[in-house]
């Protein structure tokens, strides 16, 4: 068991009410170092931020145009073992060879 994670997991499900009472104990101590209080601030405000009806704060001009151009620059993920996708991906295009007779 990955120790770390398994108390970030454990400080998320605090903040949102749906921590075992057997796991509270191990959970509050965590809570004690900077590490976790850092989490509980950050999982707080993911919460915060996924419940508001509106955004706190506009977002800058042609910010949708660069986040879609970092993304599409970012590499693709590949599996261990699994061939290296070949140019632009396009699902549409996949769908309809796979359907084409």
């Amino acid at each position: 068991m990955d120790t770390p994670t398994r108390l970030q997991e454990n400080i998320s499900a605090m903040v949102d009410d749906e921590l075992p009472p057997c796991d509270a104990e191990l959970t509050l101590a965590a809570l004690a170092g900077l590490e976790g209080r850092t989490a509980w601030h950050l999982y707080h405000l993911i919460g915060d931020t996924l419940r508001a009806s509106t955004p706190s704060g506009a977002l800058s001009e042609g910010f949708a145009d660069r986040l879609a151009a970092r993304l599409a620059a970012e590499a693709t993920p590949v599996r261990d073992g699994a061939p290296a996708p070949q140019g632009p991906r396009d699902d549409n295009a996949a769908s309809a060879a796979a359907v084409t007779p």
